[in-house]
């Protein structure tokens, strides 16, 4: 299956080749020597509103042959843990092929669905390739979508995928891709409850990002696949984290009838 450009089509970032190719010079600040990394946290708004700091991110790691992007299923359709292990995903200009041997080995392993429905109308997964594209041409995409959210199942599924990576014996990136706090109000109750999850996430503890969110009512939608890439890099060796940038919607023209925030991490 080719899995067609949902999000382009939406406004999520430019659908025209020379236009996208332009934004996400804006978005990509230069970086003399980006660093390898295990995994990422990466937002997933409009790239008018959260490309400057997804693009602190993938300016500063390298990106590898090999990357699992891990979503957070917005809509109610498909399998709640669900994967791609064949066909491609189209963004304007280029066509990522997914990793089908790698992807394969994963839905076996972490017990997954084959499930391309769920990926249809998501454009949290969508929205991190052409950054990805631009810094690797010709990389090759694990897609999964989850829609579990209890911390057994989540810890499981890391070390699983963390097991995986291991057996190849190849570089691989993690991705996790997620906003903060979607709510009304006011800045500073979004930045008391995000910093609350970042702090989690800083110290690499999946079970207690998991925790916050339940516990104080968190609005981070990808919460999920933050807590599972985060046990997998534990797994593989991180040892440490670093936010690279924190924005709302209100630094790029939103108001505070609906704010979201926006974290970019990694994982080393």
């Amino acid at each position: 299956m080719r899995r067609e450009p949902f999000a382009a089509r939406r406004g999520f970032y430019p659908a025209n080749p020379r236009a996208l190719a332009a934004e996400l010079d804006r978005c990509l600040p230069e970086v003399k020597a980006p660093r390898r990394v295990v995994a990422a946290v990466v937002p997933h708004a409009g790239y008018t509103y959260s490309g400057l700091v997804a693009g602190k991110v993938y300016a500063s790691i390298e990106v590898p042959e090999h990357v699992i992007v891990l979503c957070p299923k917005h809509t109610r359709y498909g399998s709640p843990l669900a994967i791609m292990t064949s066909g491609s995903w189209a963004v304007p200009g280029a066509e990522i092929p997914i990793d089908e041997e790698w992807a394969r080995r994963v839905r076996e392993a972490c017990e997954l669905d084959e499930d391309e429905e769920a990926h249809l109308a998501e454009h949290s997964l969508e929205v991190q390739l052409p950054f990805l594209q631009r810094r690797r041409p010709g990389f090759r995409l694990t897609p999964i979508a989850l829609g579990v959210h209890d911390a057994t199942t989540l810890l499981r599924l890391g070390r699983r995928l963390a097991e995986v990576v291991r057996s190849f014996g190849q570089p691989a990136l993690l991705v996790a891709s997620s906003d903060m706090s979607h709510e009304s109000g006011s800045r500073a109750r979004v930045k008391r409850n995000d910093d609350l999850a970042i702090e989690k996430m800083l110290a690499l503890d999946a079970e207690g990002l998991v925790r916050v969110v339940e516990e104080h009512g968190i609005t981070m939608c990808g919460f999920a696949p933050a807590a599972a890439a985060i046990e997998a890099a534990k797994a593989l060796g991180a040892a440490k984290a670093e936010l690279l940038g924190y924005e709302t919607s209100l630094d790029h023209g939103g108001t505070e009838d609906w704010i979201v925030g926006y974290a970019g991490l990694v994982f080393e």
